[in-house]
């Protein structure tokens, strides 16, 4: 068994893996889908991979503090990598699937990665280009065979067998090397976006991994079975929620973990994993919230009857503890055998709960599952906290709040209602940028952006954000000045809002150019200025055509979805702007709220 010691103890995620691969050995722990079936890779296999691995990298030039890029869906190779990089002494430096060559470009020239690991073609069709113009990136490793040269220009391509092969022919000192680290050194620089737009490089050393993975342990301990735990990971690995909670805290527990072949899969794969625990963001939810009420709009009868009496019952009991008449526990128990308990099956009929994180939980969601039986753990955190701040328990929990704070964690409110964060787990700072570390650890304190309230239970509740930063419902930070940017910058586009938080996409309110509004009055003969514009068709394809011209140079969560235009200019006269003409998001939203919020219910 493992305990708080245990954690710790640890002085590295190196030594945590090894130590739990030495003691599990032939046991599976990393399941993929291989000719249909989900096929496992050992402990043992796993560290024997990441051994030669890390002995080839080593002998291609990478050594301690170097910094290497991870661009890979969630596969068994990602975690081999990254144990790899870190048992090198070296630096893990995660980046997006789906990030154009200039986001690869921002990362690998602010870490200056040295190396990068990439799984596919098409990753590597948008990495390369970025290599090649980066200023210290000179070799790629590629887990599949691509239609590459072995270099591209200054960059040399090695295949991930070859290396391992190196590997493999070099002195297996491995544990020695990695026995090198302390608690305190970098292990991976994450990106996150700043209230300017441009990605900031996380770094969380060994320790702070450690720390969070020891404060969810402490949370869940009661309720996990050591050695024994499944997990279905899907979230991308380049996200520091599934990073350490899918990933760091899974290995640490001896959990398998077996990785989605899609969000597309993902049910399908549940049934047949039948997972215990899973963490998602609430983006997951919101899309199985709708399959269960499309199926249901369909059912009619005893049926829906008692589905809708499963939901209303399940609400009251956790309302209102106790308060259930003796009909209505018979009716609940009915409920249970017949309703709650083939909606678990869809989960495979094991889980114990779902981990909530990565962006706000609606409360009505959060509510509708565990009225149907299905417990919904919300957590709060952000990157810099490495990332987890507090989660709910599996008993006592609280749908509408974010849990007390993780065991190692303090939180306080500021006199502004800010929540402060100190612990092991926050991160060391900003790579490459002490002004923007300095500002946000203050004395010792995470200024985490977001305003919020502690009840009596010591349960923290989120109630505002002070940073402008849109977190949609499937965990991405967007930047909206940056989107903004890019819109106003096309000759159509005067002004834009763009508005997102907690929904699946963004959209976006929009000016468009009074000479392009002139020019459509002039050639239609109307008056009626921008409001008249905005109902011709042909004058909206126009603005769509620029929308779709910025979509092209943006990252998948940063696009456009769907658009509308305002009736006016943004303008210091109607309260739009500031006097230094920086909109007034609050006052933008007030007035067209409605208007922003109907683009969600809109088809095509």
């Amino acid at each position: 068994m493992i305990s708080v010691e245990t954690y710790r103890g640890w002085q590295s995620l190196t030594q945590m893996f090894f130590e739990t691969a030495d003691r599990l050995g032939d046991q599976p722990f990393l399941w993929a889908k291989r000719d249909g079936r989900f096929q496992p890779t050992t402990w043992r296999e796993a560290a024997d991979a990441a051994g030669r691995l890390s002995r080839g990298l080593r002998a291609r030039g990478i050594g301690r503090g170097d910094r290497v890029a991870i661009v890979a869906e969630n596969r068994p190779e990602w975690l081999i990598g990254e144990l790899a990089v870190l048992a090198a002494g070296a630096i893990a430096v995660p980046a997006y699937t789906t990030n154009t060559t200039d986001d690869h470009g921002h990362i690998l020239n602010n870490s200056g990665a040295k190396a990068a690991i990439v799984s596919r073609q098409k990753l590597a069709d948008a990495l390369l280009p970025a290599a090649l113009r980066s200023v210290a990136c000179r070799l790629v490793v590629t887990m599949d065979p691509l239609r590459l040269s072995q270099t591209v220009g200054p960059v040399r391509v090695v295949a991930w067998h070859d290396l391992l092969a190196e590997g493999a022919a070099r002195p297996d000192d491995v544990r020695a090397e990695a026995a090198k680290a302390a608690r305190t050194d970098t292990a991976v620089i994450i990106h996150t976006s700043g209230t300017g737009g441009t990605p900031r490089g996380v770094m969380l050393s060994h320790g702070a991994i450690i720390a969070n993975c020891m404060g969810a342990y402490h949370l869940l301990q009661e309720h996990l079975v050591y050695d024994g735990e499944v997990l279905l990971s899907f979230l991308p690995l380049s996200h520091s929620y599934e990073h350490m909670a899918g990933q760091f805290l899974a290995l640490s527990v001896g959990a398998q973990i077996y990785y989605a072949e899609s969000v597309d899969h993902l049910v399908a794969n549940m049934a047949e994993v039948r997972p215990t625990i899973m963490t998602a963001v609430p983006r997951l939810y919101e899309v199985m919230h709708a399959r269960v009420e499309r199926a249901m709009a369909n059912t009619k009868g005893f049926r829906k009857w008692l589905f809708d009496r499963a939901l209303a019952l399940g609400r009251k009991r956790y309302e209102a503890p106790g308060s259930l008449t003796l009909g209505e526990r018979l009716l609940d128990a009915l409920c249970e055998r017949l309703v709650r308990a083939k909606v678990r099956a869809r989960f495979g009929g094991r889980l114990k709960f779902f981990v909530s994180g990565g962006a706000p939980l609606n409360h009505d969601i959060g509510l509708y599952f565990t009225a149907l039986g299905v417990r919904l753990l919300q957590g709060y955190g952000l990157t810099e906290a490495s990332p987890v701040i507090s989660a709910n328990p599996p008993v006592g929990y609280k749908i509408h709040s974010v849990g007390p704070a993780l065991y190692g964690v303090e939180v306080r409110i500021a006199d502004d209602g800010e929540i402060l964060v100190r612990g092991e787990n926050v991160m060391q700072g900003y790579y490459g940028d002490e002004v923007a570390t300095r500002q946000a650890i203050r004395d010792g304190w995470l200024h985490t952006g977001d305003i919020g309230v502690i009840d009596k239970d010591g349960h923290i509740q989120i109630t505002d954000r002070k940073k402008d930063i849109i977190i949609n419902s499937g965990g991405d930070n967007i930047a909206p000045q940056r989107v903004e940017g890019f819109l106003t910058l096309q000759p159509e586009i005067a002004q834009a809002m763009v508005y997102g938080d907690r929904r699946p996409h963004l959209v976006a309110l929009l000016v468009p150019a009074a000479e392009l509004v002139d020019g459509w009055a002039r050639k239609n003969g109307r008056n009626g200025g921008l409001a008249a514009a905005a109902e011709d068709p042909q004058f909206r394809e126009l603005i769509a055509e620029a929308v779709a011209r910025v979509n092209k140079q943006l990252g998948n969560a940063e696009r456009v979805r769907r658009f509308a235009l305002a009736r006016e200019e943004f303008s210091v006269a109607n309260g739009m702007m500031t006097p230094s003409l920086k909109i007034r998001r609050h006052v933008i939203k007030q007035a067209y709220g409605p208007q922003l919020e109907a683009l969600y219910d809109a088809k095509g």
